[in-house]
């Protein structure tokens, strides 16, 4: 792991596309906007089309069909600065490009990639993740939902939770357990549910950060899916835990990383301004210290995540080996917006409370990641397995 390659240069195209991202966020994206979106917990849906207008759904979805070319860097650069304004609008973009457009480009038969590819490249269609249950959270061999043949149908009974957007979604990517429980790995498969099919429940599920795009519990009542929607085809039935492995696993710790270091960045500059404007005894309060230091803290920190997290995306792209670095990328950069948005938090002060500034909302958003999407002792257990610690 240690003579990993380290790419620093950025390419022309991202810094362009930045640019163009950054322009749309100031545009269609205003602070007002995105503090109403998360009181209110609203999934802006005029602001997704205008992103998909943008041809920006198209990142992870190959040419031949419709997409720009998969592009993992240039995916997690869109999502750092969406996230800088509003997870309400990074999240559901990820659920579109990641969730759909990795998985179905990883994982699909090719009738699924022809039928459903088309419509994430044209910012039409997005996926819910069902794979935790109310006694299933990081041992997802244990999924307690069942799903059984029924000649060309599934038949699913169970419960999903945690099911973030399950009543925006297309199809939920339900894991499933297809044969006995003993066999764990090997009795598990991947369906794709429409969440409107009858027996389907959905109920929110309230939470502290993250909003815009509410969580789900979903339940399953002698739910019947057509048999062409297991992932990969028939002939995955009962394969699904070798689905979950592979790039769009190493791209969902990714996606989340990069929602991180848009909040801390945010918060950094938003800190930044007002320790500038902001005077006490006399002058201003980024003259004080205490208040330069935990800034250049916050400052140091976010640029150690920006590495962390694009040196990652890059093996991604290049198809290396690199789970280990990106676990070590969500575990940093993860654990580190929550530090960060805490540290500038202090400088805004009571300010910092206040639902009139962002501030609050950064640090409710970013405590929030170190547990969602693999938690942060489970990427550390990674880490040391795949580095064979004490093996």
């Amino acid at each position: 792991m240690d003579d990993q390659p380290i790419n620093f240069d950025e390419p022309e195209y991202v810094r362009l596309l930045r640019a163009s991202v950054s322009r749309f966020v100031e545009a269609e994206m205003p602070r007002e906007k995105a503090r109403e979106w998360d009181r209110g917990n609203i999934y802006p849906r005029e602001v997704m089309r205008k992103l998909a207008d943008m041809g920006l759904m198209g990142l992870t979805v190959d040419e031949r069909y419709g997409g720009a070319g998969i592009d993992i860097y240039a995916t997690m650069a869109v999502i750092e600065e969406l996230a800088k304004r509003s997870v309400a609008v990074a999240c559901p973009y990820i659920m579109a490009v990641c969730y759909a457009g990795m998985n179905l480009g990883e994982r699909g038969s090719e009738a699924q990639k022809q039928a459903l590819l088309p419509k994430v490249a044209s910012g039409n269609l997005l996926f819910a993740y069902g794979l935790s249950e109310p006694n299933v959270g990081g041992d997802l061999a244990s999924v307690e939902t069942v799903a059984r043949r029924d000649g060309d149908e599934v038949i699913i009974n169970g419960a999903k939770r945690w099911c973030t957007g399950a009543h925006i979604a297309d199809y939920i990517f339900c894991l499933l357990r297809s044969g006995p429980k003993e066999a764990r790995y090997k009795n598990l498969s991947i369906v794709l549910v429409p969440p409107t099919l009858p027996g389907i429940t959905i109920t929110p599920l309230g939470h502290l950060g993250i909003r815009g795009v509410e969580t789900k519990d979903v339940t399953f009542d002698d739910v019947r899916v057509s048999a062409s929607n297991i992932l990969g085809g028939e002939e995955m039935w009962n394969r699904g835990w070798e689905q979950l492995a592979g790039r769009a696993l190493e791209v969902e710790k990714l996606e989340l990383s990069a929602c991180a270091l848009g909040l801390a960045e945010a918060a950094v500059a938003d800190a930044w301004a007002y320790a500038e404007e902001r005077v006490q005894f006399g002058r201003a309060i980024a003259d004080h210290q205490a208040i330069r230091h935990m800034l250049v803290d916050a400052r140091t920190k976010v640029r150690a995540m920006r590495m962390m997290l694009y040196s990652a995306a890059w093996l991604a792209d290049q198809g290396r080996p690199c789970s280990v670095e990106t676990s070590m990328a969500k575990l940093f950069c993860c654990e580190g917006a929550a530090e960060v948005t805490q540290i500038c938090q202090r400088v805004t002060g009571a300010y910092g409370l206040s639902d009139a500034m962002d501030m609050e909302r950064y640090v409710r958003d970013a405590v929030s990641l170190p547990i969602v999407g693999g938690s942060s002792n489970m990427q550390k257990n990674n880490i040391a397995n795949r580095l064979k610690l004490g093996a």
